[in-house]
């Protein structure tokens, strides 16, 4: 299954920006590691990494999210005999995320806003979606760049893949953790081609069809290898077209 789950990461049709100097890769390293630190009780590791996913991208308050859903059950069934360990991931998990922001406000003389204030004059902001859903509809009115089109295919993509994680009955922390950077991508204004992008780190949403490749490769090899040399020249071509022809930012 992880074999499957990072073949098919490595092969979305975004995955060309992992060859560039986005943090990205950073993130879904942390954050793969931390989850897993999470569902196996490794508590102190959980909220070391989940820290350092918070100072490497803004949107990895996500992985912090998903080891307070993975503490908060162990809290529960211990009743009131909690480890230290636990204790410790749940107070470093938030720490990255906080503490830059914390520290970006600080260099702008406005500690609390000051951060949030840099991602306005970058015309980035969190509105729910609005400034989206108005692209959209400008976009479906008018012809545009087949890039927004594909961002706009690929952002619908993640949000089926995400109803099939949560009716396969995933672990609530890779729930909550995917559910968040969804969030971010979907509910965020700006930079609507960026959206791809900001959803790579979200690779618990590939489960469903990692599981479903594992089972054709089992049953249909070649099939399976049909369907990975397929995905593997749609990435190539699609990234291809990114860096050579659109000359935008991802």
């Amino acid at each position: 299954m992880g074999t499957a789950l990072t073949v098919l990461w490595g092969l979305l049709p975004h995955s060309v920006v992992l060859s560039m100097g986005y943090s990205e890769p950073v993130l879904t390293a942390f954050a793969a590691w931390s989850l897993y630190a999470a569902l196996t009780g490794r508590w102190v590791w959980a909220g070391a990494l989940a820290a350092l996913a918070g100072l490497s991208r803004p949107n990895g308050f996500a992985v912090a999210l998903g080891v307070l859903a993975a503490a908060a059950p162990a809290v529960w069934r211990a009743r009131g005999r909690v480890s230290h360990r636990l204790w410790t991931a749940v107070a470093l998990a938030p720490l990255g995320w906080t503490g830059y922001v914390l520290w970006a406000g600080r260099r702008t003389g406005d500690t609390l806003d000051g951060y949030f204030r840099l991602q306005r004059l970058w015309g980035s902001r969190f509105d729910f979606g609005l400034g989206a859903l108005r692209f959209v509809k400008q976009l479906l009115l008018h012809r545009d760049a087949f890039l927004f089109f594909a961002a706009l295919v690929l952002v619908a993509a993640g949000v089926l893949l995400y109803a099939l994680l949560v009716l396969d009955r995933a672990p609530l922390p890779l729930v909550v953790y995917s559910g968040a950077l969804l969030v971010v991508a979907c509910g965020g204004s700006g930079f609507f081609q960026c959206k791809p992008r900001f959803l790579l780190p979200a690779f618990p949403l590939l489960l469903p069809l990692a599981r479903a490749l594992v089972r054709t490769a089992r049953a249909r090899p070649w099939h399976a290898a049909a369907v990975a040399c397929a995905l593997a020249g749609l990435s190539f071509a699609y990234g291809a077209y990114l860096v050579v022809i659109t000359h935008t930012p991802l």
